[in-house]
């Protein structure tokens, strides 16, 4: 039986609607990011990471392969900030094609994206995120630990990429993760271009 996307879609603008706080992936996102960073979300679902990035001051754009919740995404925010695409289309011929930056300081798979996807198209985010990923970019990737597209082959796929393992937690609350943790956020970047940004970003300096 195949997933039911109008039923999700009318969930998750019903949680919108009421209230619910569903935000944490942007907070996130947003601690590892310079001011005005391009943040592309893929698998957005109905849009509240990037809406939530975009009231932080970023330029985030969101890609899903589903109309259901892609029509409510633009019921609830901004439809121009929104894709129909899905993660084998991703290549920066099409990010261009679809009048999409061709570089982001953040590319994100929150919320079991890499479970529904198959393991060629994850392999393809890891090649596209070396590629189009700024000097201090990140891969951002929560998913449940032990099934596809998890912690292992995650670290599997992304060998023969730039990109290095920088940090994993168990949540998206920064909580140290384990061997047996059910639920993995995992920050890939080049860790030796990952040394700070250009500009203090909530640094007061004390007068000398």
């Amino acid at each position: 039986m195949g997933t039911n996307y109008d039923a999700y879609a009318a969930k998750m603008r019903a949680l919108t609607l009421d209230g619910t706080d569903l935000e944490v992936v942007a907070r996130f996102t947003d601690m590892l990011c310079h001011r005005e960073s391009q943040v592309l979300d893929i698998g957005c679902g109905v849009g509240n990471t990037v809406n939530a990035l975009r009231r932080m001051g970023h330029h985030a754009y969101g890609i899903d392969p589903t109309p259901q919740v892609l029509e409510v995404a633009a019921e609830l925010f901004d439809g121009t900030w929104f894709r129909q695409l899905s993660a084998n289309q991703l290549e920066s011929a099409s990010l261009r094609s679809h009048g999409l930056p061709e570089q982001y300081d953040a590319i994100l798979l929150a919320g079991n994206v890499p479970a529904f996807i198959p393991r060629e198209q994850l392999r393809g985010i890891f090649s596209l995120a070396d590629q189009v990923r700024s000097s201090s970019g990140v891969l951002i990737i929560g998913t449940t630990s032990h099934t596809k597209g998890g912690s292992a082959d995650q670290d599997e796929l992304r060998q023969g990429t730039s990109l290095q393992l920088m940090q994993r937690f168990s949540d998206w609350h920064l909580s140290p993760y384990q061997s047996d943790s059910p639920w993995s956020v995992s920050v890939y970047a080049h860790i030796k271009q990952r040394s700070g940004f250009p500009s203090p970003d909530g640094i007061f300096v004390l007068p000398s």
